[in-house]
């Protein structure tokens, strides 16, 4: 294997949602293992706050990238609050590189959005209803990461294959010269 990617997926949605799903094809096609954590027990938690148990989903996901950093290369990857918490644990943990997908740089009362000076990619809509694309394309700019706009909103439906593209760039870069 090439390194390990955790895919995490945005807030009411699941381990088995498209984008992770997409995602989690390319990394088995790139010779990378992957794992889809699965945090919808934490975001049913509304009386903690209305995007459920954030605290909680960053301890989870930290608990993951720190067993797996130990084993090799890692690949933190995410969709809106997934992207975020990837970013945060990212900062905690050695990591190869980082997938963000309509990250919310700007989340409420909660931090910005802070990641790990790493090789970083990133995919948002231009027409995003929940985080404006000029904020992550400054974001994006002032990390000199990879950005790739799309026509799409805040899911990013209409641009899976071109999200799974885009992720499979940024391994194979990671990966480095393969030799025969």
């Amino acid at each position: 294997m090439r390194g390990h990617c955790i895919l995490s997926h945005g807030f009411e949605s699941g381990p088995d949602a498209t984008k992770v799903t997409a995602l989690a094809e390319v990394a088995g096609r790139l010779g990378w293992s992957h794992e889809r954590p699965d945090y919808t027990d934490l975001d049913a938690r509304r009386e903690v706050s209305e995007l459920g148990d954030v605290p909680a989903r960053l301890q989870r996901l930290l608990a993951l990238a720190k067993a797996a950093a130990v084993r090799g290369p890692l690949l933190l990857a995410g969709s809106s609050l997934g992207a975020w918490i990837s970013g945060r644990v990212s900062l905690q943990v050695p990591v190869a590189g980082l997938f963000l997908m309509a990250p919310p740089v700007r989340m409420g009362e909660a931090p910005p959005l802070e990641a790990a000076a790493v090789p970083t990619s990133v995919v948002h809509g231009w027409h995003d209803e929940l985080i404006p694309a000029t904020d992550v394309v400054t974001w994006a700019r002032q990390r000199n990461a990879r950005l790739l706009m799309v026509d799409d909103s805040h899911r990013l439906s209409g641009h899976v294959e071109d999200s799974a593209e885009a992720f499979a760039a940024l391994l194979r870069s990671l990966a480095g010269p393969v030799h025969a």
